[in-house]
């Protein structure tokens, strides 16, 4: 029998704020167990272990960033368009560092397939339609995009831009101004 209260989303989303807290990769269901003060065995009827809990916190962490990301871009095209995409990414990582975490885990082919991942990638695209990119430099792009969003905030976030002058932001507008102007295939301002 389920102890009263618990349910899978309930768990899912402890384990979401614990990813925040601890990182992702100390997730387990024994330490969410701990935080609710139950038996691990009383988790295992909302939860089949601990790569279950982490594919469920990871599909969580990529609706959060597609819900997000669709807001942020309602309106916006070109470069308006790419800077609030980025900043969705950036801001989401600093707010929630193990679910920013999460949404990198890697997925079984099924999970991909249902999760908001094609969000993401539709998303992109449609920014990238405002560049008008043409196959295969618009897969490249996307690529490239992907690629600076999560090696610029995983560079940040490890404290790796905080020793040194201009600050973080100032090298972040630079880089998306810089991209822009790449994407647009005319000379950086």
């Amino acid at each position: 029998m389920a102890r009263a209260g618990l349910t899978t989303d309930r768990l899912v989303r402890a384990g979401a704020e614990l990813a925040d807290e601890v990182g992702f990769d100390q997730v387990t269901v024994s330490a969410l167990a701990r935080q609710f003060d139950v038996k691990v065995a009383s988790l295992y009827s909302h939860l089949k272990n601990s790569h279950d809990l982490k594919t469920r916190i990871a599909l969580l962490a990529l609706e959060e960033l597609a819900d997000r990301g669709a807001a942020a871009l309602a309106g916006r095209a070109g470069k308006d368009a790419l800077t609030a995409f980025a900043d969705v990414y950036r801001d989401y990582a600093r707010e929630h560092p193990g679910r920013y975490a999460a949404a990198q885990f890697r997925l079984d082919p099924e999970a991909a397939a249902a999760s908001a991942g094609g969000r993401h990638a539709r998303m992109t695209r449609a920014i990238l339609r405002g560049y008008d990119l043409t196959e295969p430099d618009q897969t490249h792009a996307v690529r490239m995009l992907g690629s600076f969003f999560h090696g610029y905030v995983s560079l940040e976030l490890a404290g790796g831009f905080s020793h040194s002058v201009p600050d973080s932001q100032q090298s972040w507008s630079w880089t998306l101004d810089r991209l822009d102007a790449l994407l647009r295939g005319r000379p950086a301002p």
